[in-house]
């Protein structure tokens, strides 16, 4: 496994919320990888609104990008005509902006898997047609 990884939304709320299904499997995950895990400001917007009853722990996920552990790796004003394009293609799905600045940041930083809970990332191509390196849970 890539020790290298770039970190959606679900890991990111599962690793912080004890009760989540996927706690434990996304912990142990999580800790293998290598710091610093890559996100983007979208994803940190999804992930701290599903963790709005929780205020520490908003905290915590915030915390992390403070220290470092967690490094914003991403620039929507540079990258816009190609979220652009990555949105208009997988419209049928819908994509979110988290997915689509995820699809995007895989194909700026070769070498580094996707940690996600997402099945979209399954049919997400890097650079069109390449498969998109994933660290997911088993189903």
């Amino acid at each position: 496994m890539t020790r290298l990884a770039i970190v959606d939304t679900g890991p990111l709320v599962a690793f912080l919320d004890r009760r989540d299904a996927r706690h434990a499997w996304t912990r142990e995950r999580l800790w293998e990888l290598d710091a610093p895990l890559l996100v983007c400001e979208p994803v940190l917007t999804e992930a701290l609104f599903l963790l709005r009853r929780f205020p520490q722990t908003q905290d915590a996920l915030l915390g992390q990008v403070r220290a470092g552990r967690l490094r914003i790796a991403f620039s929507l004003t540079q990258e816009i005509e190609s979220i652009r394009r990555l949105l208009a293609k997988y419209a049928d799905r819908p994509m979110s902006l988290a997915d689509a600045c995820l699809v995007r940041m895989a194909e700026l930083h070769n070498g580094h898997s996707i940690c996600t809970l997402d099945a979209d990332f399954h049919v997400y191509r890097k650079h069109g047609r390449e498969p998109i390196p994933l660290i997911v849970a088993p189903s």
